[in-house]
């Protein structure tokens, strides 16, 4: 699927994702529904979409914080799904996730060194490894200093926090973070620093990013690749430069038509789609979207679109391009 010659890190395959309700009447909520897709070894993977599409659920599944339930995934081509007990504890040594509330993460009885002492802790490696050498290096990767280690979490800025979750998720040197919002509750000029950081890391650790926002401009900012989510399908996935030049799916049309620009000559038509999100425990048949896209027609309410590449490195789910066979 990916389209070139890079490594595969990691791969959803038809993974679904439901979560039962509390009685009959609340239905089954199908957060992420029979998703595919690859994340190569070095990119942003960025995934954008609407509040409630799922793709928080997806980024948790993906490192077995939370457990499909259908379909696989795959890491360094070994099926993770599985996975139990110590293999699984191993696993998430290369596996980490960067929350999007720094302060609701972070312990508020530990101060800062304790926060940053757990991981060794949880996996043991206190005399195997110099920890305290280890701490150190941390706080200077992520821009903190040695005083901040006697502070707990209230005393710190929201940006000084979301450092700590920063220095914790890469206490273990793993392989792939997932970004779950990691900006989004910063102020505007501490994103942007946040983000800087996170970009400098990426290039001298060898890191790869499954990274997660609403802001499709923070997207542009990191993200080597896209992919659309609603409703918990995957819509479209493509390079940002492509996607940008040309996307195909109605419903990327119109989440690249809300981004401001600074030139307002070259602001196009802003495409509003009309209704609310539907039911994730009572979704449309056939395309999710049919129920909100002006393009929809008879087929998208009956027959559901398969992910296809109709360019290269280009994937969309949308009968509007769907080729005779």
């Amino acid at each position: 699927m990916a389209g070139n010659e890079k490594e595969v890190l990691m791969k959803a395959d038809h993974v679904k994702v439901y979560f039962k309700g509390k009685n009959k009447k609340s239905g089954t909520v199908k957060a992420v529904d029979d998703v595919s897709f690859e994340i190569l070894k070095g990119e942003t993977f960025g995934v954008v979409g609407e509040s409630g599409c799922g793709k928080s659920t997806l980024g948790r599944t993906l490192i077995r914080l939370l457990d499909a339930t259908e379909g696989s995934i795959y890491f360094h081509g070994q099926d993770i799904s599985s996975l139990k007990g110590n293999d699984l504890k191993e696993m998430r040594k290369k596996a980490q996730i960067i929350f999007q509330d720094p302060s609701a993460c972070l312990n508020p009885r530990r101060n800062l060194k304790q926060i940053l002492m757990e991981p060794f802790e949880i996996h043991n490696l206190k005399g195997k490894v110099d920890v305290e050498a280890r701490i150190h290096e941390l706080l200077t990767l992520v821009g903190l200093d040695d005083y901040h280690l006697s502070r707990y979490p209230h005393e710190l800025s929201g940006g000084q926090k979301q450092r700590v979750g920063i220095a914790r998720a890469l206490a273990l040197e793993p392989e792939i973070i997932i970004c779950d919002e990691a900006v989004s509750a910063l102020d505007v000029s501490v994103q942007a620093q946040v983000l800087n950081l996170l970009q400098e890391l990426k290039e001298k650790l060898g890191l790869t990013y499954f990274f997660i926002s609403h802001n499709l401009n923070v997207v542009y900012q990191v993200s080597d690749r896209v992919g659309v989510m609603y409703l918990g399908n995957m819509v479209e996935i493509a390079s940002y430069d492509k996607l940008y030049e040309k996307r195909y799916h109605p419903y990327t049309e119109a989440l690249l038509s809300a981004i401001p620009q600074v030139d307002q000559n070259a602001q196009g038509e802003r495409i509003r789609l009309e209704g609310e999100v539907p039911n994730p425990s009572n979704p449309p048949s056939g395309c999710r979207f049919h129920t909100r896209c002006p393009k929809a027609c008879d087929r998208c309410m009956a027959e559901r679109p398969v992910l296809k590449e109709i360019a290269e490195g280009h994937f969309v789910a949308c009968h509007l391009y769907d080729r005779e066979d």
